[in-house]
């Protein structure tokens, strides 16, 4: 007996309360129910993958997409009767290095919890010593707090193995930027909830076309931007919404820079590690160890620091997404339309001083401005932080902590009528509820995507040393073809999307 789930809409009168399931998650957005219909089908069963990635059908992964939008949402059967172990939401994590196994270790403590109950099945990673550990975590985590029941758990090299698996609900993505539009379309196509690391993508068209295959797909995904599940950056920006700093002026975005430098020393590439499909959709360079992740030479064990790849252009566009998919979040987020509005101009400088391997921006200087004439201005600075700035004060929020020009800014309660933005305590307990019920989460695609949008072309501005005016509505920028063209890249074959 299979459960298939039916998508009707529904709305509440409280669009705070997001870790209920059954909330209006983020205004603006239509939260999904789902009723259940009883169908006759064959048990899912945990299968390993055995097939080479060579041999995987490109059908199979897009014949479900074709006019998705226009059919219902489905939830995998077990979901529904979500207490017992059997009914548990399945996870497959894809990259288990730095990010990502911090993570994984996240959701599978939330996915313990009785009203969550999910489990982790699957780990992949491009380094077999990578994935190998993060299993092993996995197994021993269950296997303390599970005696008796622990879930088997796969390893894979390849994402689009695990992405093949019927039985797998949702995936956890954390991989370097460069690859993320990669993971996460195919994913959507292949119907999983989706936990995508910030920034949401490495490129404009690569955001967009991840924005248009969650919608197709009808998927849940949760952009890792987890200050909106913070009280204080909430607290930040109800009071700038509604007018406790008078009219907003402008919004000071403060940045950490990027240091040190690579050494660009060539050498073999570690047994166990696929560097090819690890570059993917960038050209080939030779491989470099301080290029990609740190390893200890000694015993070959993963060694969990700062990759070097943070640095260098080709895989990410350094702290200007790094930390300013964050920061410009909190901007977007108390200044409104941060689900389908943006800056309307911006200009920049940097420096990009020879670091060796690292090529990103270290210190920079940029100004922005939206359509309400409010100002983004965004610097190099300590503390990284967000400063909303008004007529009446200014309040500076950063992580753990919160300060405005006078106490009573923040002690004062909002007006009943004020605007109340949503509310989450957890970022990874909202996502699996999400990926559950089928509601959107506190930052879904179109919020990560706009967040980002403000980060790359800042970017872009930063390499072209000039004032760009953007149209947000057509994701482009006006009268430059020299600026236009660097909202995407030439995708390696065949790493396209």
């Amino acid at each position: 007996m299979r459960t298939v789930w039916r998508r009707r809409w529904w709305t509440t009168s409280d669009p705070r309360a997001t870790d209920d399931p059954k909330a209006a998650i983020v205004p603006g957005f239509r939260a999904r129910w789902v009723a259940p219909v009883l169908t006759l089908s064959a048990p899912t069963q945990f299968v390993p993958m055995t097939e080479p990635a060579s041999r995987l059908s490109r059908r199979r992964f897009l014949q479900t997409t074709a006019s998705a939008a226009a059919v219902p949402l489905f939830l995998p059967s077990h979901l529904f009767g979500r207490g017992a172990p059997s009914n548990a939401l399945r996870i497959g994590c894809i990259g288990t290095g730095r990010q990502g196994t911090g993570d994984l270790r996240a959701v599978l403590n939330r996915g313990l919890e009785e009203a969550v109950n999910a489990r982790i099945v699957a780990v992949c990673d491009l380094d077999r010593s990578r994935a190998v550990a993060a299993r092993q975590y996995v197994v021993d985590t269950y296997s303390k707090k599970l005696p008796g029941a622990v879930p088997e758990v796969q390893t894979y090299r390849d994402y689009r193995e695990l992405l093949a698996r019927d039985d797998i609900d949702a995936v956890l993505i954390a991989t370097p930027d460069h690859q993320h539009a990669l993971c996460a379309v195919a994913a959507a196509k292949a119907k999983k909830a989706i936990y995508l690391q910030k920034p949401l993508t490495y490129s404009i068209a690569e955001g967009k076309a991840l924005v248009a295959a969650v919608r197709a797909n009808q998927v849940v995904l949760q952009v890792g931007s987890q200050q909106r599940s913070d009280a204080k950056f909430r607290q930040a920006c109800e009071l700038a919404r509604n007018g406790r700093l008078g009219n907003l002026q402008r919004v000071r975005v403060h940045l950490p820079p990027d240091v040190g430098s690579g050494d660009s020393k060539q050498g073999p590439v570690p047994e166990g590690f696929d560097y090819d499909a690890w570059l993917g959709p960038v050209q080939p360079v030779p491989y470099a160890t301080a290029g990609v992740h740190p390893r200890s030479a000694a015993d070959g064990k993963p060694d969990f620091g700062r990759p070097g790849w943070l640095q260098i252009r080709r895989y990410c566009l350094g702290m200007i997404t790094g930390w300013g998919s964050h920061m410009n979040d909190i901007a977007q987020w108390g200044h409104g339309g941060d689900a389908d509005g943006g800056l309307a101009e911006i200009e920049a400088t940097a420096e990009f001083p020879q670091r060796g391997l690292f090529d990103v921006h270290t210190k920079f200087s940029a100004k922005g401005r939206w359509p309400d004439g409010v100002e983004l201005l965004q610097e190099t600075g300590d503390p990284a932080g967000v400063r909303f700035e008004g007529e009446n004060g200014w309040i500076f929020v950063q992580r753990g902590k919160i300060e405005a020009s006078a106490k009573e800014l923040l002690q004062e309660p909002l007006a009943a009528d004020a605007v109340r933005l949503p509310v989450s305590d957890d970022h990874y307990r909202n996502w699996l509820l999400c990926a559950r019920s089928g509601a959107d989460p506190i930052c879904p695609v179109e919020i990560g995507h706009r967040s980002n949008t403000i980060c790359v072309i800042t970017h872009i501005a930063m390499r072209l040393q000039k004032k760009l005016t953007w149209d947000a509505a057509a994701e482009r920028f006006v009268g430059d073809d020299e600026a236009n063209k660097m909202l995407d890249y030439e995708h390696r074959e065949p790493w396209t999307l």
